[in-house]
């Protein structure tokens, strides 16, 4: 069995790719590694409380850890703190680490080169399947999610805080990609086969942040285009029971 730590986001992709790796017996899923944004106390990309992020892990049943990153990270210092932690997990005999990534081929090759230095081997369940059967399975076997951010740009407020299910894949326009997987919208799964039980929360306010990109595309954390910003969101704040 090869030792595996899973690159968690909270979201969608990041649990139906845990789910089936823990259905393979080439691996032993042990960990989840999470960024965290230490000034908010919340995940870095989807702005989830950290507090929800722990009660996932409780009801998963496993390790969690979490890389603590400034509220204004640049890449540098991003891929100093991801290389010290994967350094330390491969000291601990992991040898696999997992993405939920599906289609996105600089991001994966950047994840592949990095993980690289350390010898740790990359994993994709989802690599290049298509995204509609992808999110259908995902709601046939069960998972709850509910959108936590949404990309202003193709979705407006009646996106963000809402149940992901056949009416909203339904109600996406047709240039959204049924997984968010161009960042149009990211989420926070609640329930599934993979808890022992569901996450309690409740619905808090919902607000439109926007961000200034860095004038030194170098100095900003990792995108899937430098080029190209999106800098208008749509967030719903969960709130732990």
């Amino acid at each position: 069995m090869n030792k595996t730590y899973v690159n968690w986001s909270s979201g969608k992709d990041a649990a139906l790719a845990y789910y089936l790796l823990k259905q393979n017996p080439k691996y032993q899923v042990s960990k989840l590694l999470t960024t965290v944004n230490k000034d908010l106390q919340r995940i870095s990309m989807h702005g989830l409380q950290e507090a929800l992020l722990d009660a996932q892990a409780e009801s998963m049943g496993i390790s969690l850890q979490k890389i603590y990153l400034p509220q204004q990270t640049s890449m540098q210092v991003y891929n100093t703190k991801m290389l010290e932690a994967t350094k330390a997990l491969r000291l601990e005999n992991f040898s696999h680490a997992a993405f939920g990534d599906i289609f996105l081929e600089d991001l994966k090759k950047y994840r592949e080169e990095q993980l690289k230095n350390v010898s740790l081997k990359a994993v994709f369940p989802l690599w290049k399947q298509d995204t509609s059967v992808v999110m259908r399975q995902f709601l046939k076997l069960g998972f709850k999610a509910i959108t936590v951010c949404v990309n202003a740009k193709v979705l407006d407020k009646s996106f963000v805080g809402r149940e992901v299910n056949e009416t909203f894949l339904n109600d996406l326009p047709k240039t959204v990609d049924p997984c968010g997987e161009n960042g149009e919208f990211h989420t926070f799964v609640y329930d599934g086969p993979i808890f022992k039980h569901p996450i309690p929360f409740k619905i808090g306010e919902k607000v439109l942040k926007s961000y200034s990109p860095s004038k030194n595309d170098d100095d900003d954390c990792f995108t899937n285009d430098t080029k190209s910003w999106d800098t208008e969101f749509w967030y719903c704040d969960l709130l732990p029971k």
